[in-house]
């Protein structure tokens, strides 16, 4: 048997042993024998091309582009997109419209939220004459990327439909979305993101997905703690595994702070966000040791349960951590103007009342509707101190008389239709008006909303303190919609008038749940989500 003879032995029994391997869905075996096979295959192209006669090398060439493509297929299904894209692109330097490959590379940029290059890619492919057996598939995928890619472009998200069959199903397929916002140094903390235009409340600012997430139900408080323990280091795992197989998250990570010399951070390009922006990453081969990413996700993980958001689906029941990194640029403020929906893998942000050009965007990191001395308490707890107008302005009303004695009176167990009387002839007598009425209200909502359920309360203060719905338009002017604030009103305006001011609660839920979800959907959430 002469060296070429064995040389093709060997190479036909890796060949049968890897896509044995493939077969079996055993991805890693199947990666080191392909490996193999391409080296063999590389090598004796490389040793005997001018040997060989056309024919047998245009096999070894078609052989190797076909190794490239199935070893893409099983790097692909560990996640390993970035080495699978780069065997896509050699396989592709071989055979063009190699119809295998094309899929395959078709796929894994779908995988990356990369929508116009995977379209292209299933386009080429719909050219081949394999595509007739494939049709259905193809199509589908086809379909697939128009979509995605409109609603990349547009924001033209509706959840809909889902909402009103009650999440049965799988959860829509969302696109990573960035509507007219960019980062800018902020005067609350470090960078922020801005909107660059007048946004109407409801309206979507960004939808992305996590670059990992972990959930999880907890199990009673005495072994909650070590749950939460085991979950926050099954996300760092996961964490890290993303970094590893990805240089675009490992670049993207670094982009965020790690919590300290937050006024020397450099403000990154909001371009650089957008997945088809891929070949434009800097800094690829800069790494992140175990302490910075530490770091990174102790400054910028977001739980779904948090005061500012709501988690739509099956994963409702459960508690959940993850990273979005884009989302990881919005500061809190005491008096917030964006809320998020959780949906699968996904946080899609909206704006929760209106926001004028130049805007920062913010979240409640906590809750917001509580005093001031609650809030400084459950800041320091986040590891920061909030300077904002209203805090300033609180700070400075706190040292009043009335104010004090109106605190007092909580703490001993005062009638609240009359502390809430007091907090609001207080108001009166110090002139405070606009948004500063609504940064006290806020403060003191849990004084209101007991007043306002209670029937002896209102039977005695009702018509000597602002009626609910007065009450509510001032917090949402300051803070946004939220979901104690729009079921108040329903009830209030139910008890008031017997009749509910169906427009207005609406617009109220757009506010807490966003414009992706219509009027039938919306009445629909009020329903399942408050009664």
């Amino acid at each position: 048997m002469t060296e070429l003879e064995m040389a093709e032995e060997q190479m036909q029994q890796l060949r049968s042993k890897a896509k044995e391997h493939l077969l079996r869905e055993e991805w890693e075996d199947s990666i080191l024998a392909y490996s193999h096979f391409i080296n063999l295959c590389q090598d004796q192209i490389s040793n005997t091309q001018h040997h060989l006669d056309p024919e047998n090398l245009s096999k070894l060439h078609k052989s190797l582009c076909l190794g490239l493509s199935n070893r893409a297929e099983a790097r692909s299904r560990l996640r390993e997109f970035d080495e699978a894209l780069k065997d896509c692109e050699q396989s592709l330097k071989i055979e063009s419209t190699h119809f295998k490959t094309l899929l395959c590379k078709g796929k894994i940029l779908l995988n990356l939220n990369r929508y116009s290059m995977a379209l292209d890619c299933f386009k080429t492919a719909l050219l081949d004459p394999q595509a007739n057996e494939n049709a259905e598939s193809l199509n589908g995928y086809l379909e697939k990327c128009k979509k995605l890619e409109f609603l990349s472009r547009t924001g033209g998200f509706d959840l809909s439909d889902w909402i009103v069959n009650k999440y049965r199903g799988k959860s829509p397929e969302l696109a990573e979305y960035i509507g007219a916002v960019q980062i800018r140094k902020s005067v609350i903390s470090g960078r922020g993101l801005f909107a660059t235009k007048n946004i109407d409340a409801g309206t979507l600012v960004l939808v992305t997905k996590a670059i990992a997430t972990e959930r999880g139900i907890l199990p009673s408080e005495d072994s909650g703690e070590n749950a939460q323990l085991v979950m926050w280091k099954n996300f760092i795992d996961k964490v890290t595994s993303s970094i590893a197989k990805c240089p675009r998250t490992c670049y993207l990570i670094n982009t965020l702070s790690i919590g300290e010399d937050e006024d020397v951070l450099e403000v990154p390009d909001i371009s650089l966000f957008r997945p088809e922006a891929e070949e434009e990453r800097r800094d690829l081969d800069k790494k992140l040791d175990m302490a910075s990413i530490l770091n990174i996700l102790d400054v910028n993980s977001l739980v779904e349960d948090a005061v500012s958001a709501k988690v739509l689906g099956r994963n409702s029941d459960y508690y959940g951590v993850g990273l979005w990194v884009l989302a990881s640029f919005i500061n809190h403020a005491c008096s917030p103007n964006a809320r998020r929906l959780h949906v699968g893998d996904y946080v899609m942000v909206h704006v929760s009342r209106d926001v004028k050009a130049g805007e920062e965007i913010t979240f409640a990191y906590h809750d917001v509707l509580l005093p001031l001395d609650k809030r400084r308490e459950m800041s320091n707890s986040w590891g920061f101190q909030c300077n904002c107008k209203r805090c300033k302005f609180e700070e400075e009303m706190s040292e009043k008389q009335e104010i004090r004695e109106i605190e007092i009176g909580l703490e001993r167990g005062i009638d609240m239709g009359g502390a809430v009387y007091r907090l609001e002839e207080c108001m009166r007598r110090c002139v405070v008006r606009g948004k500063q009425k609504g940064y006290l209200r806020a403060s003191y909502w849990s004084a209101y909303s007991e007043a306002y359920g209670s029937q002896k309360s209102m039977k005695r203060w009702g018509q000597r303190i602002p009626a609910v719905d007065v009450v509510v338009d001032s917090l949402v002017e300051v803070m946004g919609s939220d979901e104690r604030l729009l079921k108040a009103l329903i009830e209030g305006l139910n008890k008031s008038s017997g009749v509910l001011d169906k427009e207005r609660a609406l617009k109220l839920g757009r506010g807490v749940y966003g414009k992706v979800v219509k009027k039938q959907a919306l009445r629909t959430l009020l329903e399942i989500g408050l009664f």
